[in-house]
């Protein structure tokens, strides 16, 4: 079994962490534009090897872990060369952009589009986890365009690595992730500029800043090439969602002007639900 990761960051390496496990006998290739990342995941044993795109002709899998905006121009060149019994699958956070890019390829069959749902605000090789998708939502985009024993392939390594499958059509997912993910990390990242903003004439926001600023602000350490390009693509659906997202803050602000405390507690009791919703994605 030959396995080869393009691009040996978080999810990448996370996945070559369990393929590893999983397949005791495979052997894990990498292929990186960053040479230090490549000797890295190789030193710490994320990887077994570098290689090269030519090698991608004797794979079995390849994951494609790089940033949306590169696995346009890259996944169909990797359809180029693979095999016919080869599995190719992406891991990017949106998915009609790339089901687009390889649309008509004539190895589109040996493609699958995923998106397992975890991860940290880290990168790199360093930052791989073994086990990190177990009891994580994996969610699939045009399980019908790729080849039935194919697909069998890359359902065995996600199931086996704990992974919650979930189908779904390409703007399905691009709208649903706006909100749960692409907003999230927007609003992290703006905390964080309000908050350094500030912070150049008030050294003691940060000295009083505790564990609620630290996990609402946790996001906004994640990395802007990879998702500038993300939110590029779902543009439409994003610009959507803060529109929202906006327009509920433009209202919370107008509530506590008014001095209508009332109103603010029914809105934060009314929201408070949300517990019971995560409680129940844990289980």
């Amino acid at each position: 079994m030959k396995i080869y990761v393009i691009g040996i960051g978080l999810i990448g390496g996370s996945i070559a962490l369990d393929a590893k496990a999983l397949y005791p006998d495979a052997k894990i290739f990498g292929i990186d534009n960053n040479e230090n990342h490549l000797q890295e995941a190789i030193a710490i044993g994320v990887v077994d090897e570098g290689a090269v795109f030519e090698d991608l002709a004797k794979a079995d899998f390849v994951i494609v872990s790089v940033p949306v905006d590169v696995a346009l121009t890259l996944l169909p060149k990797v359809l180029d060369i693979v095999q016919d019994n080869t599995i190719v699958f992406d891991v990017g956070s949106t998915k009609i952009p790339i089901c687009e890019a390889v649309e008509n390829h004539p190895k589109r069959r040996n493609f699958i589009a995923t998106h397992p749902i975890a991860g940290t605000e880290f990168s790199g090789p360093s930052a791989a986890i073994k086990g990190l998708f177990q009891g994580k939502t994996n969610i699939i985009c045009e399980v019908e365009k790729t080849a039935f024993k194919l697909q069998e392939k890359a359902l065995w390594l996600f199931n086996a690595a704990g992974m919650r499958i979930r189908y779904m059509d390409p703007k399905s997912h691009d709208k649903h992730i706006a909100y749960v993910s692409h907003l999230s990390h927007i609003s992290s990242f703006m905390l964080g500029k309000t908050v350094i903003d500030k912070e150049k004439h008030e050294q003691d926001i940060f000295d009083m800043a505790g564990s609620g600023f630290e996990s609402t602000v946790r996001l906004a350490k994640s990395s802007p090439a990879m998702w500038t390009p993300i939110f590029k693509q779902n543009k439409k659906q994003v610009v959507k969602t803060l529109e929202e997202y906006i327009s509920n803050l433009s209202h919370f602000k107008e509530l506590l002007e008014n001095d209508d405390y009332d109103a603010i507690y029914n809105e934060m009791q009314s929201v408070n639900k949300i517990k019971e919703i995560l409680n129940g994605m844990k289980k």
